[in-house]
């Protein structure tokens, strides 16, 4: 659904809000269960997992043009700038030797002022070039399933299938002049990871979703070194991108982010 009014956008942010406690009841869940879980698989090293990624994050591109046929296409970096900072929540549960799960909350939203370079048709309203204020938004739900198809004593490989939930919006004001186009919806995406020990206490991991073709396009690629603390707690840090979009008659936006990575885990 699209819409410039404001019961588009509190409905929208209604749904945010519940998507959020969902999640958060699905995690206080997993964590419950962490015992028996344990007692439940035979490799109960890494059989659960929980933890945080953040950093800073730049915005390498961020164009937009809304409607996609008719719009007028500007960078959004203009407005909102190219930088930010992000948190990524992540729960595993590796069910048994070959099979996993993985939730996913990754919520993102930057808002700022600048200057549109001309006369902007966006979302059906007319904005004048001149100062301006913009919010981009762009939270993610992500539930992947993966099969361990590979399993050596250094190295280990895995693939599946992501399902992301998306929940969109990019506003402009100008004055008394506000309009927005949200959009919640659903991508499928393939999955692939991998992680090679390099000792004892270090590992490096690689983590893929992707989708190409038809109207759009999505990449979400990690590269992470991991150091085992001990006693279940695990830090690490390393890059992150997303990138991708869409080209339809509604809609018309791509971007690429690029995200310093530091992380915190427990796992069981």
């Amino acid at each position: 659904m699209r819409s410039a009014t404001n019961r588009s956008i509190a409905s929208r942010e209604g749904r945010l809000g519940e998507g959020l406690g969902t999640f958060a009841r699905v995690v206080a869940a997993l964590v419950l269960s962490v015992p028996a879980w344990g007692q439940a698989s035979e490799a109960s090293e890494g059989s659960f997992a929980i933890g945080l990624e953040s950093g800073p994050l730049r915005f390498s591109r961020n164009d937009v043009r809304i409607p996609g046929d008719g719009g007028t296409e500007f960078d959004m970096t203009g407005l909102t700038g190219s930088e930010a900072e992000f948190l990524r929540v992540e729960a595993r549960w590796q069910i048994d030797e070959r099979h996993g799960v993985r939730l996913v909350l990754a919520p993102l939203e930057v808002s700022g002022s600048g200057q549109l370079a001309e006369e902007t048709g966006f979302a059906g309203e007319t904005f004048a070039a001149g100062a301006s204020e913009g919010t981009y938004r762009f939270n993610a739900y992500k539930l992947t399933y993966r099969y361990t198809f590979a399993d050596r004593r250094r190295w280990r490989w895995g693939a599946g299938f992501t399902a992301l939930v998306r929940d969109a919006e990019i506003r402009l004001r100008q004055g008394d002049s506000e309009a927005s186009d949200d959009d919640l919806g659903f991508v499928p995406a393939l999955h692939v990871s991998g992680d090679y020990r390099l000792g004892d206490r270090w590992s490096v991991e690689l983590d893929f979703d992707g989708l190409a073709g038809g109207p759009g396009r999505l990449f979400d690629v990690a590269v992470k070194l991991d150091y085992e603390l001990g006693a279940n707690w695990h830090v690490g840090g390393g890059y992150r991108t997303l990138e991708g979009g869409a080209d339809t008659d509604e809609v018309f936006n791509f971007a690429w982010l690029n995200y310093a990575v530091l992380s915190i885990a427990y796992r069981r």
